[in-house]
Order: structure tokens, then C-alpha cells, then sequence
């Protein structure tokens, strides 16, 4: 896998003596963001969101609790057999089993990097570990050391470090230093810091823990109170050298330090921070988009750098001064994170040139067949709609990727709805399954989705739960395509599934299919991911 770099050009002015100093960027989407609840992702899910993690040039992933359940093993196993140009992590609590795990899962990597960590604040030692300090920092050594004996790489975290006594982290971190830490995590677990906190307390720890010279600083910052970003920035500003991030901000209650905005904060404001990442900023907008479209939990229009109007100007006053000079309200280009500034729409007489030059432009990468079989679907979609947009594009490529394989497939669907005080619909669906079947089923209900969820429901003989139904449109206009999202439960287990097509009840059937198939194939999550965690494993 070729990893594209895009450090942009430097700023001018600013600190120039820390302009060669790059910031780790460690992603932890697919652990602490996963186990939030509603992202949780299955295996094929995960090893999407890897690769494209990785093509967006993250340093290290981690990639989940390997002790955690026998599926997120394999995951992270998974991930590390094939996914190249990475460090990759796992998260253990400071005990033999769960580093052993960790190590087992982590070792077809390249590169390998344990993560260990254990509570230090007075809160978490008295009612969570029920352990004196002299308890954890024991507990903290041998677990360091361990895991030094199995990987090169070690990472320690002190979790709830933000409200720990500053003497005691300078004690723990000095000691897990010299039992052979090579990176040190100062994670903020409850969003509780403010800016000035987080300078002052790195600072400190990078003054007076011993062996700080030999080590890297890291900040893991949550967004309780909506400080993530700052909280991060302020870290870097104060010497942390990794940054643990989430895409699109998703992780644990109001989420994590989201990787697009620290990101392009520091390629923007590098005159001020004086560093840089190894992140190719051109392909965050189609990594965001790729992961909302896996999980079925939308980019907020108004969110930082990857939202709809990050980059749209309606007040006449705005949008005056930007055609007059762009500067006046933009102080990032669209294309710098993956938005195209072209706009201009295909249609079916554009060819299959034109449609991978765009394809390219919004930051996918299709070739050979991936390539003949969207421009398939583009030709498709062209002949039921007038003009295609970059939004439709999207929806061809996101809706091809995020699709899951049978066993169960759509041949045909039939609906018919009525109004008035009777309003019953039904709807007959026509089904295939891998092993040669072929089933019909009928459904009559209050409503057209409903109808055609019962309908399939009979045909494939299963009596799933709806957990979150939603369709929002790709584009604008009468003849946009809808995207679908269905969170299905069947025996303490969930999947999400999705579906796109111009007509929004076609577009809902697929993605309640996408959502059975991935539930009958076995390969979906525990109905709550984070509980699957073992106790007392959430460092963020």
C-alpha cells in the first residue's frame, strides 16, 4: 500500500527552530471511537476504515482490546497481517493476560506497538481499583516491563491523568520510563482541563520526570466540555510530540480530539505551532465520509473542515467578498482537505475519462475493475437522473464500499402506498439467497418502509429488531438519491447497514437487507461494544 504524504508548504514567519519537528498522529477511531456507543463497526467495517487510515497517513492505529472478546482479537490481528505503513497498537490493562493478548494480536505488524496503561487519579485508585499508590505504581512497572520483554515499543498511559496529584505523575511516569516506556500518554479521560491545565502540567512533567529527554509526550484529550482541540493544541504547544486522535471526533461520550481539525489547526496556524504531521490533508474529506457512511452517523453539516457549509458562503456579504478575493472568508482551501473545487455536474453523455478525473479529484482511488464498476453505477444513475453531482459520485463510491456481501440479495420489489385514514401500503419483495433459493414475501403495514422491512422478514424467516432507521438525501433537488442507514439487534447483537438510490423506499429495503446479511453472516458487534470491553478498560 503506497501511503500519500502532504505536508503542504511551510508558513512563513513563526517559531522556525521546531519547523522540523513532526507530531505523531495517533488514531484511535477503531478502538476508543468503535467502542462509543453507535459506531460500533464489524470486521470487513474495521478493515475498510484501516486501510483508509492508513492511506490518509496516520502513524499509528490502534486498533483495538484484543483482550476484550475473540472478534476484536481477530481484528486487530487482521489489521496487522494487512495493513502496511503503520504502527500498529493495542490497548491492555496493566495485567499479564491482556498484554499477552495485545502481543499475540500485534505480532504479523511491521511495526508493533503495546499499549498499557492504569488509573492514577485518587477517584479511580479508591473506588474503581481499590488500590494505594504504592499498589499501582508496582502494577505500572511490572506491566511496562512486560510488555518491554515482548515488543520494542511501549507506550504507558496514566489514566485520569488530568486529576491526578502532579507529584505522583512525575513518580509514575519516571518509573515506567525506566522500565522502558518509550512513549508517555497524559490522557485527559473525563474532558475535565482546561488549555491553561494541560500547558502547565506538561510543562511540569517534561521538567521533572526523569528520562522526559528520552521519550515521546503524548496528549489524549476528550471533548466533555467541548475542549478537545484546544486541549491538544495547548499540549503540543507545551512540547507533546503524538496527539491521539479520533476521526470525525467519535469516541467515548461527547468523543475525542477529532484528527481533521488538530490536523489542519497545525498545517494552518503553522507560523504559530511550528510543526507538522505526515497526514495527507487532501484525502480527510473522503476518510470522514467513509466513516460516517460505515457507522450510518452523518458528518453535521456545520463541522469543522469536512461539514457541507465548512466551505459554503450564503450571506451576500460573504459570498461578495469571496468572489472578490477568496482570503476575505476562506483561510483553507476546499481542495487542501479533499473538497474539489470543481462543482461542475456530469452527465449520461460524460465519459469514463471525465468521471475518474472527478472520481480522483474527491479523493478516491479506483482502478481496473473497482473503477468499471462505478462508472457502471454512474451510467445507471444517469439515465434516472438529469445531472450527477460530486454528492452523487460520493454515493455511487460509499454505497459500493460500505455494501456487504449475501448470503441474502434484492431481485425485485414491488410497493404500493395509499392515503387517507386507512393509510396501509404493501410491498412484495422478490429475494435470492448465495446457496440458489428463491423466496418471495409479501407484507401489508401503516406505511411503505415498514411494509417492505416485514416483507423481508418473511421471506428470509428472521425477527430482527429495528434500532435506528434514518434517510437523508445525497445532494439537492427533487431527483436526489436517498442514503438509508438501519442499526438492526437480533440475539444480543447488532449490525448497521446502508443503502442509496434515488427512490428513498428502494434505498431503505437495501439497507435493511445490508444490516440482515451482516447479522446472519455472523461477522457483526456485541449490541453494546463498549460493555464488551473487560472491566475497568476505558482509558478514554
Amino acid at each position: 500500500m503506497t501511503r500519500h504524504r502532504d505536508h503542504g508548504a511551510p508558513a512563513a514567519g513563526g517559531r522556525q527552530e521546531k519547523a522540523g519537528e513532526q507530531v505523531t498522529i495517533f488514531d484511535t477511531t477503531l478502538r476508543d471511537g468503535e467502542q462509543a456507543p453507535g459506531f460500533s463497526m464489524d470486521h470487513d467495517q474495521k478493515m475498510r476504515m484501516a486501510r483508509a487510515l492508513a492511506e490518509l497517513g496516520v502513524d499509528v492505529i490502534e486498533a483495538g482490546y484484543p483482550a476484550a472478546s475473540p472478534g476484536d482479537f481477530q481484528a486487530v490481528e487482521a489489521i496487522a497481517r494487512e495493513v502496511e505503513g503503520v504502527t500498529v497498537c493495542g490497548l491492555a490493562r496493566a495485567n499479564e493476560g491482556d498484554i499477552r493478548a495485545v502481543a499475540r494480536a500485534i505480532a504479523p505488524a511491521e511495526r508493533q506497538r503495546i499499549h498499557v496503561f492504569i488509573a492514577t487519579s485518587p477517584v479511580h485508585r479508591r473506588d474503581k481499583l481499590k488500590m494505594d499508590r504504592t499498589t499501582v505504581l508496582e502494577r505500572a512497572v511490572a506491566a511496562v516491563r512486560q510488555a518491554r520483554e515482548l515488543v520494542a515499543e511501549v507506550e504507558f498511559s496514566a489514566e485520569d491523568a488530568l486529576r491526578t496529584e502532579p507529584e505522583f505523575l512525575v513518580e509514575i511516569f519516571s518509573a515506567a520510563i525506566d522500565a522502558g516506556a518509550r512513549i508517555v500518554n497524559v490522557p485527559d479521560t473525563v474532558g475535565y482541563a482546561t488549555p491553561a491545565d494541560i500547558g502547565r502540567v506538561f510543562r511540569f512533567l517534561r521538567e521533572q520526570v526523569k528520562g522526559a529527554d528520552k521519550v515521546v509526550f503524548s496528549a489524549h484529550c476528550h471533548d466533555d466540555l467541548g475542549l478537545a482541540v484546544c486541549n491538544s493544541l495547548a499540549a503540543v504547544e507545551a512540547g507533546a510530540r503524538q496527539v491521539e486522535v479520533a476521526m470525525n471526533g467519535i469516541g467515548e461520550r461527547a468523543g475525542n480530539c477529532a484528527l481533521e481539525e488538530l490536523v489542519m489547526a497545525l498545517k494552518t496556524r503553522a507560523d504559530f505551532y511550528g510543526v507538522s504531521t505526515g497526514i495527507n490533508t487532501r484525502r480527510l474529506y473522503a476518510t470522514s465520509r467513509l466513516l460516517a457512511s460505515i457507522t450510518g452517523q452523518p458528518v453535521p453539516r456545520n463541522k469543522a473542515i469536512v461539514g457541507d457549509n465548512a466551505f459554503a458562503h450564503e450571506s451576500g456579504i460573504h459570498q461578495d467578498g469571496v468572489l472578490k478575493n477568496v482570503e476575505t472568508y476562506e483561510i483553507m482551501r476546499p481542495e487542501d482537505v479533499g473538497v474539489p473545487a470543481s462543482s461542475l455536474v456530469l452527465g449520461k453523455h460524460s465519459g469514463r475519462h471525465a468521471f475518474a478525473r472527478r472520481v480522483t479529484a474527491l479523493g478516491y482511488s479506483l482502478e481496473g475493475e473497482e473503477l468499471d464498476e462505478a462508472f457502471r453505477a454512474f451510467k445507471n444513475l444517469a439515465d434516472r437522473k438529469k445531472l450527477i453531482t460530486n454528492a452523487d459520485i460520493e454515493g455511487i463510491i460509499l454505497g459500493r464500499e460500505v455494501k456487504s456481501p449475501g448470503p441474502w440479495s434484492l431481485q425485485a420489489l414491488q410497493v404500493a402506498a395509499s392515503s387517507g385514514e386507512a393509510k396501509m401500503s404493501t410491498a412484495a419483495v422478490s429475494l435470492v439467497h448465495s446457496d440458489g433459493r428463491a423466496v418471495q414475501a409479501s407484507a401489508l403495514a401503516s406505511g411503505p418502509v415498514e411494509a417492505v422491512f416485514a416483507a423481508i422478514r418473511s421471506a428470509t424467516g428472521t425477527d430482527a429488531r429495528l434500532l435506528d432507521f434514518s434517510v437523508r438525501s445525497i445532494g439537492a433537488g427533487s431527483d436526489a438519491q436517498g442514503w438509508a442507514d438501519v442499526h438492526l439487534a437480533a440475539d444480543g447483537r447488532t449490525a448497521h447497514g446502508s443503502g442509496v438510490d434515488t427512490d428513498i423506499v428502494a434505498a431503505s429495503a437495501a439497507a435493511y437487507l445490508d444490516a440482515l446479511n451482516r447479522l446472519l453472516r455472523g461477522d457483526e458487534l456485541p449490541s453494546d461494544s463498549a460493555l464488551a470491553a473487560p472491566a475497568g478498560a476505558m482509558i478514554g
